[in-house]
């Protein structure tokens, strides 16, 4: 419990400390954790990062995460779309050249993983971008879901949700996790409302039961990568915590969802 407590306060330090400095200073991290993340998943594949397939990925999902721009070569065109097809089709070019050592379907999981991790941080950029209240009410959000399911979880849980990918959760945990993220949404609006987007209450519970939702199912998807995998945490970079993946998870589901329901 020591060992968390500490690598979470200065992790947190220096995310939050960069995340109030925006920018490139933020976008510098952003670029570190987008490697180490998919580092984490070439590893619990057996892959090696610094590989054809890993190079060419960690690049694609780098090109998704950053903001890149629209002006492209001169045309009017999402620049980190088209480089990350470029390095698709690099990928895919990889096949004809391998002898059939390298196929269509060991594609799939590089192209895969840099998609995952690349759109997640990409929607993460954009709403720093927006603005850093945005990001707050997202951090709160998936925060207060996970002390909420926990504690509510211990307390009272008896039904499981889903044995089969992550034991320990419970229905009861899941239900006590979206309360929790709602009042917590609701608090944040109430002292920041002229920070955050101007949707209303009703809106704002609605989305909020949306986004604890689909943080949990962030959570349950890692859950599912490191059990196919046979890992218990996807990395060792934070003692205590885990992984990088281990900690955005939800972030990486929670962000574009954001973005589609037009809050940033």
């Amino acid at each position: 419990m020591r060992q968390r407590i500490i690598t979470g306060v200065l992790a947190g330090a220096i995310f939050l400390g960069l995340l109030v400095a925006g920018n490139l200073y933020f976008q510098i991290l952003v670029a570190l954790l987008v490697i180490i993340a998919m580092q984490e998943l070439f590893k619990m594949a057996k892959l090696q990062l610094l590989s054809f397939e890993g190079i060419l990925a960690t690049l694609a999902s780098l090109s998704l995460a950053l903001p890149i721009g629209n002006q492209w070569l001169g045309l009017h065109l999402d620049g980190g779309v088209m480089l990350f097809t470029i390095f698709l089709f690099a990928m895919l070019t990889g096949m004809v050249f391998s002898d059939g050592k390298y196929s269509f379907e060991d594609v799939g999981f590089p192209f895969l993983s840099a998609f995952y991790v690349g759109i997640g941080f990409q929607n993460l950029i954009a709403a720093r971008q927006e603005g850093i209240a945005i990001v707050f009410l997202a951090l709160f959000i998936v925060w207060s879901t996970d002390i909420g399911a926990y504690f509510v979880g211990k307390s009272v849980g008896k039904r499981k949700l889903i044995p089969s990918v992550s034991p320990n959760k419970t229905v009861e945990g899941s239900l006590g996790g979206i309360v929790s993220a709602v009042i917590v949404a609701v608090i944040m609006y109430f002292l920041y409302k002229t920070e955050l987007p101007k949707i209303g209450y009703p809106k704002l519970i609605l989305f909020t039961v949306i986004f604890s939702i689909v943080g949990q199912i962030g959570d349950l998807v890692e859950s599912s990568i490191k059990r196919h995998f046979g890992v218990k945490d996807s990395g060792k970079i934070l003692p205590g915590h885990g992984g990088i993946l281990d900690r955005f998870d939800n972030l990486i589901f929670v962000f574009p969802i954001m973005h589609l329901l037009g809050l940033f």
